[in-house]
């Protein structure tokens, strides 16, 4: 096994997943990236391509409030603040498109403090 063949595999069943998940101007798709250090989430209208607003843990507005914590604790953060964002636009629905990575830790954080926030999905 190569050093890429995680990615190759995740990369894999997130195509797989994206042929069931699309996110519509009603129903946009909020879509979370995970890296090592960091997690970051979108939310997309697909029809047209467009993002229509995002949060990340090296966003300004809440890198200050995210140091030290532990990163899931930091994924909880961006979930909430990406709701917040969301909710202010108009963006009450969403379809979740996990990005081919498990149901579990960071996303699953990310995840549920979005729906605390007042996301539907």
């Amino acid at each position: 096994m190569g050093k890429s063949e995680p990615r190759v595999a995740r990369h894999r069943r997130h195509r797989r997943v994206r042929t069931k998940v699309e996110g519509t101007t009603s129903r946009p798709r909020l879509c979370v990236f995970r890296s090592l250090n960091h997690i970051y989430a979108q939310v997309i209208d697909d029809t047209q391509g467009h993002t229509l607003t995002s949060a990340s843990t090296v966003d300004p507005e809440i890198k200050g409030e995210v140091v030290g914590k532990a990163k899931t604790d930091k994924a909880g953060v961006v979930g909430l603040l990406v709701a917040k964002r969301a909710l202010s636009k108009g963006i009450s629905q969403v379809v979740f498109d996990r990005g081919g990575y498990k149901y579990h830790g960071r996303v699953k954080a990310l995840a549920e403090a979005a729906r605390q926030s007042g996301l539907k999905f």
